[in-house]
C-alpha cells in the first residue's frame, strides 16, 4: 500500500533508506530531536550520532502503511523487518513537523 506522507516525513524515510546518517541528520531542524529506545538526542550532531550507531548495529528495511494526525502530530505506523530485536515488527514514528524539516520523532513500538 502507498499513502501519501508530508514532504519532511517522506525525506525522512528516503534518507533511511540509504542508511546515511548525514542524510537523516538534514532531514531535521538544526535543534531537532529524537527519542528512541528510552534516549533523547537533541541536534543534528546527536542524530547523526544516533543514526551511525543505529546502522553499525542494523540492518533493516521500514515500509510506511498507516499516518494519522493528532494534537498536530503526524504518526506513521510502519513495517519495520530485518535483524534487530523482535523483527518483524510494526514502529510508530511521530513527527512534529517545522517547515519542511522534522523538529522532533518518537520511535516507538
Amino acid at each position: 500500500m502507498t499513502i501519501k506522507l508530508p514532504r519532511a516525513i517522506e525525506a525522512y524515510f528516503e534518507a533511511d533508506r540509504t542508511g546515511s546518517a548525514d542524510a537523516i541528520a538534514d532531514t531535521f531542524t538544526e535543534n531537532g530531536i529524537v527519542k528512541d529506545k528510552g534516549k533523547t538526542h537533541m541536534g543534528r550532531d546527536a542524530i547523526r550520532a544516533w543514526m551511525a550507531d543505529e546502522a553499525q548495529q542494523y540492518s533493516y528495511t521500514v515500509e510506511p502503511f498507516l499516518i494519522t494526525i493528532e494534537n498536530g502530530k503526524t504518526q506513521v505506523t510502519a513495517h519495520t523487518a530485518g535483524d534487530l530485536p523482535g523483527s518483524p515488527i510494526d514502529l510508530r514514528f511521530v513527527f512534529a513537523l517545522s517547515g519542511d524539516k522534522v523538529a522532533e520523532l518518537e520511535i516507538t513500538i
